[in-house]
């Protein structure tokens, strides 16, 4: 339920008298004063992926595939592009060859060195060897494994690039990738909202007509350009599209004393202060002087000289003459 149909619910709940001034009535309301206020306010932001990131080879060469395209679902792990690998299958061969003939060689040499055939530098030199080819065996096969473009986590494409047979430089960019598990919302809010708001809590968001929760995850820790806003982050549990309009339904509950009235029955007074007529119990009209402390569309909450029970006119002020006595 709205904040402002609240206050309607408020006022219709309360007694409505009317009462006659010699040729008209005049409709009041008998005060119900509250403890406390609740602020309502909406605040646009955009909905951006948790996670977006350009994809692009560690290493440079021709691209042979590309295996998926924009809109394309994919999981952790699926390769996603390769680059023409002959080259690399060819060294990584070769650098096995030389492993396996070194890994080989150590294993007679130490035979060897335990039978005292062989010297204590001949058997270190093979060790050495060894390390040197297995070194360059895992540097060819990690240059093979980069040939392969693999998606860092589940998602969606979003934007692709280039094409198959582009011949590309180390880090040029292939395709772009969306987390498709969840979405976040980025809020500029005043800093006077969000001394009330509280990281890890709940709050509530319209996205396309439907109401939905999110979680306030973050805050940016500086104020743009000077700016008395900070930036607000908020975490979704479901996925929407990206770049959607999210509406933050912000609710804050102030403490002070007071009650609700339509602005209509306000009217100006001297040094910041609002007059508000009400009836005493000899049916005489009184001008109470009053504070708005906030006001939403066509109602303000107020405090001032006015107490529980009293009767404010809600209407017609310039007609009422305060000292005027009504007729029941």
């Amino acid at each position: 339920m709205s904040n402002m149909r609240k206050i309607k619910n408020y006022l219709y709940s309360i007694s409505l008298i009317f009462i006659s001034v010699t040729s008209y009535a005049v409709e009041v309301l008998e005060v119900k004063m509250l403890d406390s206020y609740l602020i309502t306010k909406e605040f646009p932001g955009r909905l951006l992926p948790v996670e977006q990131s350009k994809l692009s080879f560690e290493i440079a060469g021709k691209i042979s595939n590309i295996f998926v395209d924009v809109g394309d679902k994919v999981l952790k792990g699926d390769t996603l592009a390769e680059l023409d690998n002959r080259e690399a299958s060819a060294r990584l061969n070769q650098a096995k060859a030389s492993y396996d003939l070194s890994k080989q060689v150590l294993k007679r040499f130490e035979n060897l060195r335990q039978q005292g055939h062989i010297s204590i530098q001949d058997l270190d030199k093979a060790r050495s060897e060894f390390i040197i080819a297995k070194s360059q065996f895992e540097f060819f096969e990690l240059k093979l494994e980069q040939t392969n473009l693999v998606s860092p986590f589940n998602g969606i494409i979003q934007n692709r690039f280039l094409d198959t047979g582009t011949v590309i430089n180390q880090g040029a960019p292939i395709l772009e990738i969306i987390d498709s598990n969840n979405v976040e919302a980025h809020i500029s809010l005043p800093v006077i909202y969000i001394n009330d708001m509280e990281i890890g809590k709940k709050y509530d968001f319209k996205i396309d007509g439907r109401n939905i929760k999110a979680t306030f995850s973050k805050l940016a820790p500086m104020s743009p350009g000077g700016s008395d806003s900070r930036l607000a982050i908020f975490i979704f549990d479901g996925f929407f599209n990206p770049g959607s309009i999210a509406k933050l339904n912000l609710k804050t509950k102030k403490i002070s004393r007071g009650t609700w009235v339509p602005l209509k029955s306000l009217s100006q007074s001297d040094q910041g202060l609002w007059a508000i007529y009400t009836i005493n119990d000899d049916n005489t009209v009184i001008r109470d002087l009053v504070e708005i402390i906030y006001f939403e569309d066509e109602y303000a909450f107020i405090n001032g000289t006015i107490n529980d029970g009293d009767l404010v006119i809600l209407g017609g002020a310039s007609k009422i003459i305060p000292g005027k006595k009504l007729s029941n």
